[in-house]
């Protein structure tokens, strides 16, 4: 029990250091709370849908801002769906960079944009990355008989 104990601690301070350092924010919070004993892989489930659609709205960014005549509406509307699947899970870096994507957009300012979709694509890679450290950190703990409590 003992690794259990180091293992919930490592957790605890792994958690504390994604919303320090502003990867996550409250809602990442309130979507743990929404997880119980019915539906324990819950949270799991739905950044799993976060990561699907993130990856098909930063491709299709892509493939609008490569073409010759870029629909800058279209792009806005991208933008601003990848602002709320972000929001949805807490993944709060990447909602910001949304933010002045989408005022590129207004500006119609090409350049603009593809260094947003470079730091949108970063920041989405980084909080990807430490989501799945998390979850692999919970389910080594559950596998030692710890449990992974919520906030």
């Amino acid at each position: 029990m003992e690794g259990a104990v180091k293992l919930q601690r490592q957790l605890v301070d792994y958690t504390a250091s994604l919303f320090q350092e502003g990867y996550l924010d409250e809602q990442f919070i309130q979507l743990q709370q929404l997880q119980d004993e019915s539906n324990p892989q819950f949270v799991v489930e739905v950044v799993s849908l976060f990561f699907e659609e993130a990856e098909r709205l930063l491709d299709e960014l892509a493939k609008g801002l490569s073409q010759e005549n870029t629909d800058f509406k279209r792009l806005d509307a991208q933008v601003h769906q990848l602002k709320g699947s972000s929001s949805s899970i807490g993944a709060q870096r990447v909602g910001r960079i949304c933010i002045t994507f989408r005022n590129y957009c207004e500006m119609q300012n090409v350049e603009g944009c593809l260094n947003c979709l470079q730091q949108a694509k970063q920041e989405y890679s980084s909080v990807k990355g430490r989501l799945e450290t998390l979850f692999k950190m919970q389910q080594r703990l559950s596998a030692t008989g710890g449990s992974v409590s919520t906030p």
